[in-house]
């Protein structure tokens, strides 16, 4: 028997060097997807805690600071500390909705390394 022809053998190795590309930028595009499905999770968990935290030290200065003003000006004190939680409230919002209309670039080193994928392979005249 004889050895392949030339171009049926660079076929084979231009394929499998094709599917050996594709292969590891679908590992990292996977490694990419699991990594900020991770911080996303430790995101939310931190917040939580953080927020659960905060919501009673808030709760509890409230308390402390109405009864340091009970005998004279405790409506006073109330309504004053519901505005300013009313007004952080409002900024959080704010500062809500501007975090949610930025957006991470989702898959950056995958898309970047497909496109030098795509410089190299592509013949240059």
């Amino acid at each position: 028997m004889t050895q392949p022809s030339g171009l049926l053998e660079s076929l084979k190795r231009l394929t499998g060097t094709l599917l050996a590309i594709a292969q590891t930028r679908l590992a990292l595009l996977s490694n990419e997807l699991e990594e900020e499905r991770l911080r996303i999770r430790q995101m939310f968990f931190f917040g939580s805690i953080a927020l659960f935290f905060f919501a009673m030290f808030i709760m509890l200065l409230t308390v402390f600071v109405v009864v340091l003003f009970w005998d004279s000006y405790r409506l006073l004190v109330l309504g004053g500390m519901a505005t300013v939680f009313f007004i952080a409230g409002l900024l959080a919002l704010i500062a809500l909705r501007r975090a949610a209309r930025e957006r991470t670039r989702l898959f950056s080193f995958s898309i970047a390394e497909l496109s030098d994928d795509i410089d190299r392979l592509t013949p240059r005249s």
